[in-house]
C-alpha cells in the first residue's frame, strides 16, 4: 500500500457531531486507513492508499456530508 497522508482544511467543522459525521463517512471508504477530525483546528487528517482511493473522492465525501473543503496539504503522494 502506497500510503498518502493529507490534512484538509474544513472551516465549517464546529462540533462533535461534525467530527463523527465526517469520520464515519470518510472512514467507510475503501482505501482509507485512518481519519481524524480536529474540531478546534478545523482539520480532517486522513491516511489513505492512493492506488485505491483519490483525494478528490475523499473531498467529495466530506462535501456530501455537508462540509466544504477549503484547502489541502498532502504528504507522501
Amino acid at each position: 500500500m502506497a500510503e498518502t497522508h493529507a490534512v484538509l482544511n474544513v472551516p465549517s467543522v464546529s462540533c462533535n457531531h461534525c467530527k463523527m459525521a465526517i469520520e464515519k463517512a470518510v472512514g467507510a471508504m475503501g482505501g482509507v486507513g485512518q481519519v481524524d477530525v480536529d474540531v478546534a483546528e478545523k482539520t480532517v487528517t486522513v491516511d489513505f492508499d492512493g492506488a485505491a482511493v483519490t483525494l478528490d473522492s475523499i473531498e467529495e465525501t466530506v462535501a456530501d456530508a455537508g462540509y466544504e473543503v477549503a484547502g489541502r496539504h498532502v504528504f507522501g503522494a
